[in-house]
């Protein structure tokens, strides 16, 4: 296969992975907003050869019918390259690629072989849609926070993140930028440009996550882990005898394409002449 040559299309990619021209018309299963995030509950293709193609946690299935004789299916990215071959065993009627949450998103194309002529075709766009749904304060919405004390969770944050795309993704950072107690920058835990600092909590295993894989379709709550509306002398915003306002970033690093998801908020601060004593709201822009 010729990479760089741009005469050379998808269709004779295809045809050159497969080996062979095409033998038969093939229908596409489609991964846009016509079909549900994980990509299943899609038709088959016109010959009922490939009968689904979905997404279950970081791994691609393809269901096809055993009375076919299919013997190989190839896995194309959307760059046209193969991303994985699988042999198929006699009788079996499922073969996986493990995708992970480092893939390229796009078009990935599933080609069935029987020998060396393509039979089947189908094809599923994986790409991911992350939205930041609620975020809040451990010390104004415990009963949204691990089962720890108050004292543990009331400098920390939750943020419910949902994936409405179709494909899995990583949260590998979660910071807090602007007009916070304790931001994730250098006015604060200056941890936001450390490539070792998530700033994310697991309960389960009480210590700093490397990244939380979320699945297409799925909504998951992070926990800060860096106490970003904790109150420390000489750093970000500090109470004061006077209500304050103010805003700050919500910033979500992802593992695929390197995306970026933020939300903007205004905070609230209301008078107090007690360092750390004051009440902290906050709401959207």
């Amino acid at each position: 296969m010729t990479r760089h040559d741009p005469y050379l299309s998808r269709r004779n990619v295809l045809r050159t992975v497969a080996g062979a021209t095409l033998a038969s018309a093939a229908g596409c299963l489609s991964g846009n907003g016509d079909s549900p995030p994980d990509g299943s509950d899609t038709p088959s293709d016109g010959q009922g050869i490939i009968q689904q193609v979905a997404v279950e946690g970081t791994t691609l299935v393809v269901e096809f019918s055993a009375d076919d004789g299919v013997d190989q299916i190839n896995l194309i990215q959307p760059n046209g390259e193969l991303f994985g071959r699988r042999e198929v065993a006699a009788g079996s009627q499922q073969v996986s690629f493990e995708i992970g949450t480092s893939y390229a998103t796009g078009a990935y194309d599933i080609v069935a072989l029987q020998g060396d002529q393509t039979v089947a075709e189908a094809s599923l766009t994986l790409k991911p849609d992350l939205r930041i749904v609620e975020t809040g304060i451990g010390r104004n919405q415990p009963e949204k926070m691990w089962d720890k004390s108050d004292d543990e969770i009331s400098d920390e944050a939750f943020v419910t993140v949902e994936n409405r795309g179709s494909g899995p993704d990583s949260i590998t950072k979660l910071l807090f930028i602007g007009d916070v107690p304790y931001p994730s920058d250098e006015e604060g835990t200056n941890y936001a440009d450390d490539e070792d600092v998530s700033g994310i909590y697991d309960p389960d295993t009480d210590s700093e996550a490397d990244d939380v894989v979320i699945e297409a379709g799925e909504q998951v709550t992070i926990f800060s882990s860096r106490s970003p509306f904790a109150f420390v002398p000489g750093s970000g915003t500090s109470c004061t005898d006077e209500q304050q306002t103010g805003e700050f970033e919500l910033i979500l690093e992802t593992q695929v394409d390197g995306d970026r998801v933020s939300k903007t908020y205004r905070i609230q601060y209301s008078e107090s002449n007690e360092q750390g004593s004051c009440d902290i709201t906050f709401s959207e822009e």
